[in-house]
């Protein structure tokens, strides 16, 4: 194992629909939980990177207004989008700035306030990021991109809508556990098959929901890590991709086959296959998001990946547990925060400090952030 950057610190707000404070006050909640014990000032940080998607809020220099408020100035500050994977490419930033001796300690804060938008006014912000002028004015909203790949993956492998159902089930026992969810009901599958068609085959709870909050990942080189922690958890492998945004001309349309390629290069730069994960957080913004995950990170062949969650293998205690902090369909996805908080999730599995929801014995984690209509993956592979 290559211990050249770890994480030693993580934070996250709780993800709220109006939380009320400012961008700036968010921010700081996430950083503050990052440092707690770690004995580190600000003068300690090299560097700041921000990840949001542009767009919710009027502010247009969220990288040196958040530098400021947490007094890191003049150190620099930078600002980077992926769209919903933003906060795992701040991560795979720092890392690589870090690794190439550039900084020793970088500090990546992701966050969104989407309540400063109506759902009608978000849905279309979210709709741009796919093509404006072949896609999007006809309707490519985030739920309808998701249900064309529903549709096809249902036709192709005769999948349920049951089967989509029972992923909500899951995430929302393991929501219900999460104090810092936005949504922490306990759903049955009749609860979720029952609510509104929001764009078939996918119903309300077969979708995640807007939220506020903000995420907080504390990456370091090597000999910064082990005098700031006993228990620095290791970079092990990172991978990026990016798919075709005219989904017609994409290889299969029952995968997110960008998703299979950030996954082989984290594979393949930790020395680890999917048998090696003992706890993976995926992004499940609607319910066959997860689905896909558990075949395109290799956790399943294709088609059989209902038959994950149907036979519990992806709960805590299962062979390979899958959001076990509610994912995104509980915790709600304020796109920029996403990835951190997933970040921040595995950590703490991987620190044993997860409570009622650990998995035992996890020592390799990884997490999947994906961007889009799985456009912008990211995958992370993580280390004790």
């Amino acid at each position: 194992m290559k211990e050249e950057v770890a994480v030693i610190g993580v934070g996250q707000t709780a993800f709220t629909r109006n939380c009320g404070v400012s961008i700036r006050e968010l921010c700081f909640e996430a950083y503050r939980e990052a440092v707690e014990g770690l004995d580190l000032s600000p003068k300690d940080i090299d560097a700041l990177i921000i990840a949001s998607a542009p767009e919710y809020d009027k502010q247009r220099t969220p990288a040196a207004l958040i530098s400021e408020y947490l007094g890191l100035t003049p150190s620099p500050a930078f600002y980077v989008e992926s769209v919903c994977s933003a906060g795992t490419t701040g991560v795979r930033v720092a890392y690589s700035m870090i690794k190439a001796g550039v900084h020793d300690i970088i500090v990546m804060i992701g966050f969104q306030k989407m309540s400063e938008l109506s759902s009608r006014d978000a849905a279309e912000v979210m709709g741009r990021g796919d093509d404006t002028m072949f896609s999007s004015p006809f309707g490519t909203t985030m739920p309808a991109g998701h249900a064309l790949y529903a549709q096809a993956y249902l036709h192709k492998y005769g999948a349920t809508e049951e089967q989509l159902a029972k992923v909500r089930v899951k995430n929302s026992h393991y929501g219900a556990l999460n104090p810092k969810a936005n949504y922490k009901k306990v759903l049955s599958l009749e609860e979720i098959m029952n609510s509104d068609v929001i764009c078939s085959p996918l119903k309300k709870f077969d979708c995640c929901a807007n939220a506020d909050g903000a995420s907080c990942v504390i990456l370091a080189s090597a000999a910064k890590a082990k005098k700031y922690t006993s228990k620095p958890v290791w970079v092990l492998g990172v991978g990026a991709a990016t798919a075709e945004l005219n989904w017609s001309v994409r290889g299969s349309n029952t995968s997110f086959l960008a998703t299979r390629e950030a996954a082989k290069t984290a594979y393949e730069m930790a020395g680890l296959g999917p048998e090696d994960i003992n706890v993976a957080e995926v992004h499940d913004c609607f319910t066959i998001s997860e689905i896909l995950a558990y075949e395109d990170l290799g956790f399943a062949k294709p088609g059989e990946g209902p038959k994950l969650v149907e036979d519990k293998a992806t709960y805590h205690d299962g062979k390979i547990p899958v959001n076990v902090d509610g994912g995104l369909l509980s915790k709600g996805h304020p796109i920029g925060a996403t990835g951190g908080s997933q970040v921040r999730t595995i950590v703490k599995q991987l620190r044993g400090e997860a409570g009622e929801t650990q998995v035992a014995g996890a020592k390799v984690g990884l997490a999947q952030n994906v961007g889009g209509v799985g456009t912008y993956p990211n995958v992370i592979i993580f280390g004790r």
